[in-house]
């Protein structure tokens, strides 16, 4: 990053207090970026003279991204992209995530998370998960040259462990719930329970897929790279997994600022399975729900119903899953 310039504020949604960086406000609200760029024009138009560069991968949208302005800065491992094939006989197309380097979306997350850290100068990360998302922050902390130790539940596969050591990353196993395998992490931030980053005193900066906002700039960018690929024109529906909700929320964000410049493509309705709720979403079972900006609960609409037929599933590493988008 040029010495002139700093990494973007945060900005919290509930008390509106701006900070350099923490991974939560002081009131215990999930943060976001103050100022995230939003376009001042409808997509990119090769007759008007502009062009993405694909083989940047999702760094081709780093107009749209809070991180990487210098591209110096960027961690990553050439991923984005990803394919959009059609589905004979669901009218559907299927956006093929399990082709990231570590096998799953969070790699999205992982590759503008670490370019935050690499932004903040941070030397260690530390990152609660039950898998993937561990694999992705170690893999991407490792091209950073950043240590990580990646907490996960005791039980957690063996396979998943490989990943996360393969990258040189340190797993810890904890005993206990989900929820106390976040609080052993959150613990080892130095006994800052907010990581420490405003002051740089912390011995560990939090890379967390479920907080910090660097991960949702780039879960977003499954939204510029669908409309990219349909002509900058949305799909009725889009249908993600819900775990955590990055892709989910992630999806949303990105369809909000395509739609934010007059005559631009409008958002889509979506929708998800999930699994109980995330410090950052919250809502039906079922997946019929409706995007809400972080911070904010979802709730299945009333009067209506689904636009989507699929129900996405988790990704994983052993046996993948593309995310579904309805065609027009």
């Amino acid at each position: 990053m040029p010495a002139d310039a700093a990494p973007g504020r945060l900005a919290c949604s509930e008390c509106g207090r701006t900070v350099a960086d923490r991974w939560r406000c002081e009131c215990g609200a999930p943060l976001n970026f103050a100022d995230p760029p939003i376009p001042d024009h409808p997509a990119p138009d090769a007759a008007a003279g502009e062009s993405l560069d694909t083989g940047d991968g999702l760094w081709a949208f780093a107009a749209f991204l809070a991180v990487g302005d210098d591209p110096a800065d960027r961690v990553t491992l050439g991923e984005g992209m990803t394919p959009l094939v059609d589905a004979d006989g669901w009218d559907a197309e299927f956006k093929l995530e399990y082709v990231f380097p570590t096998g799953s979306f969070k790699d999205r997350g992982a590759t503008t998370t670490l370019t935050r850290a690499q932004e903040l100068g941070v030397d260690r990360v530390v990152e609660d998960s039950s898998g993937n998302a561990g694999a992705a922050i170690a893999t991407y902390a490792a091209r950073a040259g950043i240590d990580a130790a990646v907490y996960v539940p005791a039980d957690v596969k063996e396979s998943k462990l490989r990943a996360i050591r393969r990258a040189g990353a340190e797993p810890v196993r904890i005993e206990g719930s989900r929820s106390d395998v976040t609080d052993a992490c959150v613990a080892a931030l130095d006994g800052d329970d907010e990581g420490g980053a405003a002051d740089g005193t912390a011995a560990a900066w939090y890379a967390s897929h479920a907080w910090n906002p660097a991960f949702f700039e780039g879960t977003a960018t499954v939204a510029y790279e669908i409309a990219r690929q349909r002509g900058w024109e949305a799909p009725d529906a889009v249908v993600t997994p819900l775990g955590h909700g990055t892709l989910f929320l992630g999806a949303y964000r990105g369809f909000r600022r395509l739609d934010a410049p007059a005559g631009s493509t409008r958002s889509p309705g979506c929708s998800a399975r999930r699994r109980p709720a995330s410090p950052r979403s919250s809502g039906s079972s079922t997946g019929r729900t409706r995007p809400t900006p972080t911070g904010a609960s979802t709730t299945p609409p009333t009067g209506s119903r689904s636009r989507s037929r699929f129900a996405g599933r988790r990704s994983s590493t052993l046996s993948p899953r593309p995310t579904a988008t309805r065609s027009r």
